[in-house]
């Protein structure tokens, strides 16, 4: 597969039932617990901020997808959960007023995945939060190996680690790779067995940042 191949497009209602599908055989293991995207969910994202709403289509299929909403932390790098940044996964926490895209989730089929496609939607959210003029994007990445180091290694040794390049990690290393700068730990980020709720602050700083608004 070519990624030239993949189109990133902006999310429409009909490709709801598809991004629930895509999300049930990305996160198998959230998903047992009900968390990944309702259509509920989806549909809020799409009424309030649509552009920051993106999927991947390869073939007339959904096989990433990648949700945003604007947010304005004070201090910067306050903590935070991921259900109160998100205003419970509704996305009623969005503000044109705030000055950072904050990535409230990305996936891409575990079939297509190491294609490029996940590098396709963060430059998406890039290609927003430079839109918006926005100082950053921001996150909270789930420590997806942690639970196989956990019982030698604190979050934080941890993370630095994959920051050394010294453990892989599948999302924080993938993080890093593009672009993002590993900021802190986030506990009790997201109910998740494999990070133990422990999620990595993450930073993208926009190079096109103009303080001078119109």
């Amino acid at each position: 597969m070519n990624s030239d191949s993949v189109l990133v497009r902006q999310t429409v209602i009909s490709d709801i039932p598809k991004i629930v599908k895509l999300q049930e055989e990305s996160f198998s293991d959230l998903a047992k617990i009900g968390n990944i995207w309702h259509p509920n969910e989806l549909q809020s994202h799409i009424d309030i901020f649509p552009e920051g709403q993106l999927v991947a289509e390869l073939d007339g299929n959904i096989v990433g997808s990648a949700t945003s909403l604007i947010v304005n932390l004070k201090p910067k790098y306050s903590e935070h959960t991921w259900e109160g940044i998100t205003g419970n996964g509704m996305l009623t926490t969005h503000t044109l007023a705030g000055d950072s895209l904050y990535g409230a989730d990305i996936s891409t089929h575990p079939k297509v995945r190491h294609k490029g496609i996940g590098h396709k939607l963060y430059q998406g959210r890039k290609d927003v939060t430079m839109k918006f003029n926005l100082k950053r994007m921001i996150a909270g990445g789930r420590l997806y190996n942690y639970c196989d180091y956990a019982n030698k290694t604190s979050p934080l040794e941890y993370a630095l680690k994959v920051v050394n390049s010294e453990i892989h990690d599948l999302v924080l290393s993938f993080d890093l790779v593009n672009g993002f700068k590993f900021i802190k730990i986030l506990p009790n980020y997201l109910e998740d067995a494999r990070s133990l709720n422990y999620a990595s602050f993450i930073e993208w700083l926009n190079p096109h940042f103009n303080p001078i608004r119109d």
